[in-house]
């Protein structure tokens, strides 16, 4: 029998609200043994805000910290453990928790951030498990499940979500990468972001800009100077997102990321001539390979070869580099230039905090990350861990989630990692075959390195349309995800795998700790509003789902597992999880 959970009927509203893509609602099917069968009371959906915008708040002040020295002693209560675990990875544990009590934030967050790459990387995994064959070369066969592997099991949670959080600002995406030996080279560009997660920004921009990844998505890759004879020019794709995506954005930014103005309008960062000027700076670059078979070329940097790069003096941004300097010189003095350029610092700090913590945050919290930034407080710019310490440790990210301090929409991605993260989940065949999530219908609408464009999943300027976040020019870049068809397509899925898994069972979670609760319905509530919304839910809402959780007969293990499924569910369905605090 096939139904249709009222939860769906409630939140689909409650989270579709944003106006775009008026896809037809799909209803959650449900079987009957399990969820279906919920009789859920409807005054305390009702309750909850029929809006996104009821839900997430305008961001407050902050405090006056310079961010970098923040320090935090032990969090008080398990939520709040729990919330800043969630924010800073992907989920938490008993023990998790515990250690954020004992050691407090700060002590506990940098030894964390002091953690080098843990485990093999995605590259090696893939040529140790048979994926570096011939007829591969064509294709990402093996490459999600590197990808899931690390995100789900890698014990270095907050590198893993640093590098999601890079991979979708300087994005490569397999959507769009033509080359030979793409799941290799998708696969080291993954571990490239990973290893620079906590270096220095100028070493990443490098590391991305000669990556043969970046170079084959963005055309560097055989760039080649003019010829005045055919009319070719230097390709300026590169030149022109390396400056809009991973360095200074549109326009002039305050050291706060308010636009700079001129007569009321703001000012442009770059022009045309900056673009073709840089454009002449990026040519000369191909693979560095032995031969077409030379599968190990992906993860090394390109080479130069000095017959193809453009001679002549070249002006970026104001700076002269001069024609005496050759391509690789002349590379540095270009990124040199940019990343020295006053922009990165708010441009970078305030989509960090948009990946981490709030999606709208005060001009005062984007100034004191950016301050950290500029200087880490031993005259070192662009320090990434420093950086991502600041945004973690902020006032306005540690106020009380019950006050003004504004929430983010729980990219789908986010979610499903933190349910694999918190109920263990497992690869028998230890290939983790997840694969591509990236259906709307049937699936999360979003799947790792797989953006749509070089513009992400969703804008870090995105302001939802006709509601009160609009109203007040919000941002909330996840909801360029939500629709009617995606909320109801990610219900659908996470209560397939919540019950099955993947691959008939290779993938499976571990719901011991919720098995021994399921006789109690209040008491795995509780539990799961804990590890899975760091106590967010109401306990109105609560009540009601355990009632209707109680519903299901637990007379037998199978029964209780139902109960178990069901609950979890009910959770990632619930609006204050879904909008992280």
């Amino acid at each position: 029998m096939i139904s249709v959970h009222p939860l769906a009927l409630h939140t689909l509203p409650a989270l579709g609200a944003e106006g775009g893509n008026e896809a037809p609602t799909e209803a959650l099917a449900t079987s009957s043994d399990t969820a279906a069968s919920l009789p859920l009371a409807s005054h305390a959906l009702k309750s909850m805000p029929l809006s996104a915008g009821g839900l997430l708040l305008a961001s407050c002040g902050g405090g006056g910290s310079s961010g970098g020295g923040i320090s935090f002693g032990p969090a008080q209560t398990d939520s709040e453990a729990a919330r800043f675990l969630s924010q800073a990875g992907f989920s938490s544990s008993t023990e998790s928790m515990a250690a954020v009590k004992s050691l407090g934030l700060s002590d506990w967050l940098d030894s964390q951030l002091d953690m080098p790459v843990q485990g093999t990387s995605r590259y090696e995994w893939m040529v140790s498990n048979g994926y570096a064959v011939e007829a591969n070369r064509t294709n990402f066969t093996g490459a999600d499940n590197a990808i899931w592997l690390k995100l789900m099991s890698s014990p270095d949670p907050i590198r893993q979500r640093m590098t999601l959080a890079l991979s979708e600002i300087f994005v490569v995406s397999m959507q769009g990468l033509p080359i030979e030996w793409r799941g290799l080279c998708i696969a080291h560009y993954a571990d490239l972001l990973e290893r620079q997660a906590f270096g220095t920004y100028r070493q990443l921009l490098q590391e991305v800009t000669l990556s043969v990844s970046m170079g084959s998505y963005l055309n560097m890759l055989g760039n080649r100077k003019e010829d005045t004879r055919t009319g070719r020019v230097p390709d300026e794709n590169y030149a022109r997102e390396v400056m809009q995506l991973f360095s200074i954005g549109l326009v002039q930014l305050n050291a706060d990321g308010t636009p700079r103005l001129s007569n009321g309008q703001p000012i442009d960062s770059y022009s045309a001539q900056d673009i073709s000027q840089l454009a002449r700076v990026f040519t000369g670059w191909e693979r560095d390979r032995a031969d077409a078979m030379d599968y190990a070329h992906v993860t090394r940097p390109m080479k130069h070869n000095a017959a193809n790069f453009q001679s002549g003096d070249k002006t970026v941004l104001g700076t002269t580099i001069p024609g005496s300097l050759g391509g690789p010189e002349a590379l540095s003095l270009a990124l040199d230039t940019l990343a020295n350029h006053p922009n990165v610092g708010p441009f970078m700090g305030r989509q960090l905090i948009q990946r981490f913590t709030m999606s709208h945050p005060s001009p005062a919290y984007v100034g004191r990350v950016a301050a950290v930034f500029k200087n880490n407080g031993n005259g070192v710019r662009g320090d990434l861990k420093a950086t991502l310490r600041a945004v973690l440790l902020d006032p306005e990210a540690r106020a009380s989630p019950t006050g003004n301090a504004s929430g983010r929409l729980r990219e789908p991605v986010q979610r499903f990692v933190q349910w694999g993260r918190t109920f263990g989940i497992t690869s028998t065949s230890g290939r983790w075959p997840i694969g591509d999530t990236s259906d709307p219908a049937s699936r999360l609408g979003q799947s790792p390195w797989r953006s749509p464009s070089v513009f992400n999943f969703f804008r870090p300027g995105y302001v939802p349309p006709g509601n009160e976040l609009a109203a007040n020019q919000i941002t909330a870049p996840e909801f360029q995800l939500l629709n009617e068809s995606t909320v109801a397509g990610y219900l659908n899925f996470m209560q397939s795998v919540i019950s099955n898994g993947f691959s008939s069972g290779d993938v499976t979670a571990n719901y011991a700790a919720e098995l021994s609760l399921a006789t109690d319905p209040p008491a795995l509530l509780a539990h799961l509003n804990l590890r899975l919304a760091a106590g967010a839910i109401h306990p109105v809402t609560l009540s009601e789902l355990s009632t209707a959780v109680a519903t299901i007969a637990a007379s037998n293990a199978a029964g209780q597992l139902n109960r178990v499924r069901a609950a979890i569910l009910l959770v990632m369905a619930a609006p204050e999880y879904l909008i992280q605090k």
